[in-house]
C-alpha cells in the first residue's frame, strides 16, 4: 500500500527542466531507497514534495491527501518530516536547545523560554539518547562534528514523529562508524511504523538498508523493484554506473 505519490511532476528553472513528469509511488511501512546521477531531480523532487518548491505541473498526494504545492509547515502537520544535504540546524543553540525549537514550532522569539511540560523535555532526552547524543546534550550545536550535526537534524525531524520521513543524502559526510549507527536507528523506526524514503549517492548504504529501490533519470523514473534487481537492471547500469557494475556487486 502507498503512502506518497507523485504523479508528472514538472518543475523547470528557466530553460533547465529538472523534472519531466515525474511519476512514482513510495510504499508504507518500507525503507525506500531514490537513486540517480548527479542532476537527475532527486532533491528537487524531495523540494517540490515537502513545499520548498513549487511544481510546474502535477500532483502530490500523502496518505491519500492532495498536498500539491503546499507550503512546509503544511506538509510537516500532515506528517512529512525531512533532512536536506546540508544540515539545517541552529549552530548557535545548544543540542537540547534545538529539540526545543523543533517541539515548538512556534514564533522563534517564544520557543526559547520554557518546555510545555517536564514530559516534553523528557522525550526530548530520550530522542537525544536514542541518536546517541544525550552527553552533548548542552554543547553549543555548531561545534558538533558533521556527522554528529546530521544526527541532530536526524533527532529535529524525530522529535515530531512523522509518519514518513525524506532523507537527503543522510551518509555524505558521515564516517562509518556513525555511519551504522544511522542505519540502525533507521530501521529501529522503521520498525515501529515510519516509512522512509532516503536519497542517497553511497550505493552500498542503499542496497544494504533499502527494501525497495527507485531510479531516477533526466527528471523521471527509470525504473524500481527491490535491491537485487535494480542493481543488475542494464538501463540503470548505463544511465546511473555505466557499464561496470563493480560498484554494486555483492553489497547485500
Amino acid at each position: 500500500m502507498s503512502i506518497l505519490q507523485v504523479s508528472g511532476i514538472k518543475k523547470s528553472y528557466g530553460g533547465i527542466r529538472a523534472l519531466t513528469g515525474c511519476t512514482m509511488t513510495f510504499e508504507e511501512g518500507a525503507i525506500n531507497g531514490l537513486i540517480g546521477p548527479n542532476g537527475s531531480g532527486k532533491t528537487t523532487l524531495f523540494n517540490v514534495i515537502s513545499g520548498y518548491e513549487v511544481a510546474d505541473e502535477g500532483q502530490v498526494i500523502l496518505r491519500g491527501k492532495d498536498i500539491t504545492n503546499a507550503k512546509p509547515d503544511q506538509v510537516f502537520a500532515a506528517g512529512l518530516g525531512r533532512t536536506f544535504q546540508i544540515t539545517r540546524i541552529f549552530a548557535r543553540l545548544t543540542v537540547l536547545e534545538n529539540l526545543h525549537v523543533a517541539a515548538q514550532r512556534r514564533g522563534f522569539m517564544s520557543q526559547l523560554r520554557s518546555w510545555k511540560s517536564a514530559a516534553e523535555r523528557q522525550h526530548a532526552m530520550e530522542v537525544l539518547d536514542f541518536v546517541g547524543l544525550t552527553r552533548l546534550a548542552d554543547e553549543p550545536a555548531g561545534g558538533l562534528s558533521y556527522g554528529q550535526q546530521k544526527l541532530l537534524e536526524f533527532a529535529f525531524i524525530m522529535i515530531a514523529k512523522p509518519s514518513i520521513m525524506l532523507l537527503d543524502e543522510p551518509a555524505g559526510g558521515v564516517n562509518p562508524t556513525l555511519l551504522r549507527g544511522l542505519a540502525d536507528r533507521i530501521r529501529t523506526l522503521n520498525a515501529d511504523g515510519t516509512t522512509f524514503v532516503i536519497v542517497e549517492h553511497d550505493m552500498e548504504f542503499v542496497m544494504r538498508l533499502c527494501d525497495h529501490v527507485s531510479v531516477m533519470h533526466q527528471g523521471r523514473a527509470l525504473t524500481g523493484g527491490p535491491p537485487e534487481q535494480v542493481r543488475s537492471d542494464p538501463a540503470v547500469l548505463e544511465a546511473y554506473l555505466g557499464t561496470d557494475s563493480a560498484d554494486i556487486e555483492e553489497v547485500s
